[in-house]
């Protein structure tokens, strides 16, 4: 007994327990690519829980985002992250002999992410799905992309900048068409720049995120989920007060506003922030299995840009009354981000 309970503790401090893993991942009911299809489909679907109601505006929304997230850690790891509670990687156990550092990263991935993400919600407001998660996410994958690859050269750079390339020439064509379409030029710069903000930040929480699942006693996908979304959550009280009470867009709002709306708009947000988890969930999951890594897996799950552009121009409507030269544009922005997403995903495999 001594001796097999070293042996788990000796897993723990160095690879993860694929004996035990197959009890607490996902990935081995659902195969990989349905776990991609997965967080691409609810990373790029959660903001329609925010256009639901355009009266209520997004910094309310997104405080009930916030503890949807902290739901979403919760209802995972109480169920999935402890179907084999002895296992290294089970949710408690594996919180309380974490070290310092993967707690930290995790903690601090989140931080970043918050932020990101609220500039996210508001370059939707001003400029709508269709822009905002291009040209945003976009970035993000290029500015992840190269900081994986410099930090961890790996994989054909032909592809992977060649794809890079791809996706800056498709953020561009869709900033050129939502140009096209704003009659307001301060509002056309306003929902760009704030896309921009957004991806330049949000691509730089991952590497956070992918430290705490290696090295001696890391977390596993669904602890660092949870601490991840504990970090988004003690940063959102100091950010998104910040965004209410100096908006983008509207009078400054007052904490009172938020307990004013009624049930079904705080419902809507929280259910935004359980799509968005579940996509995540199933991120960090992917992240943790060897065979695909944290570079692949953050790759494939941007994907989601083209997710939302979709919900954007075709169920919203963004982009209503555009001439046939806009609808080119957006056709071409489509092309070139898929290419360029294809370029990127083949780029570990093809060496």
């Amino acid at each position: 007994m001594a001796k097999g309970k070293k042996d788990c503790e000796t897993n723990q401090t160095n690879e993860p327990n694929f004996a035990s893993v197959i009890h607490v991942h996902p990935t081995n009911v659902f195969g990989g690519p349905v776990v991609d299809v997965d967080r691409m489909l609810c990373w790029g679907s959660w903001a329609n829980m925010q256009k639901i109601d355009k009266e209520w505006r997004f910094e309310l929304f997104y405080w009930d985002y916030m503890w949807g997230l902290i739901v979403c850690a919760l209802l995972f790891g109480l169920t999935l992250g402890r179907t084999n509670p002895t296992a290294p990687e089970s949710f408690f156990h594996n919180l309380d002999i974490a070290s310092g550092h993967a707690l930290i990263y995790a903690f601090i991935g989140g931080v970043i992410f918050n932020l990101g993400n609220l500039l996210l919600v508001a370059a939707i407001s001003v400029a709508g799905m269709a822009v905002a998660f291009p040209v945003g996410v976009g970035l993000a994958l290029v500015i992840g992309a190269v900081l994986n690859y410099t930090i961890s050269p790996a994989g054909n750079p032909f592809l992977l900048f060649g794809g890079i390339l791809l996706i800056c020439a498709a953020i561009a064509v869709n900033a050129m068409a939502y140009q096209r379409l704003s009659k307001g030029a301060g509002a056309s710069a306003k929902g760009i720049i704030l896309s921009l903000l957004c991806g330049t930040v949000i691509g730089l929480f991952y590497p956070f995120v992918a430290k705490a699942l290696i090295g001696e006693n890391h977390l596993g996908p669904y602890t660092v989920y949870f601490v991840f979304a504990v970090g988004a959550l003690a940063s959102n009280f100091p950010l998104n007060y910040a965004f209410m009470r100096h908006p983008v867009s509207g009078a400054p709002l007052a904490i009172g506003d938020y307990f004013r709306g009624h049930a079904r708009v705080h419902l809507w947000g929280m259910l935004g922030g359980l799509i968005w988890g579940v996509g995540t969930i199933c991120n960090f999951v992917a992240s943790y299995v060897p065979i695909v890594g944290p570079a692949t897996s953050y790759s494939m799950g941007q994907g989601n840009a083209m997710v939302s552009a979709i919900w954007g121009i075709f169920v919203w409507k963004e982009f209503r009354g555009a001439g046939s030269t806009v609808k080119h544009l957006l056709a071409l922005m489509f092309l070139l981000f898929v290419l360029g997403l294809v370029c990127i995903a083949l780029a570990p495999v093809i060496r």
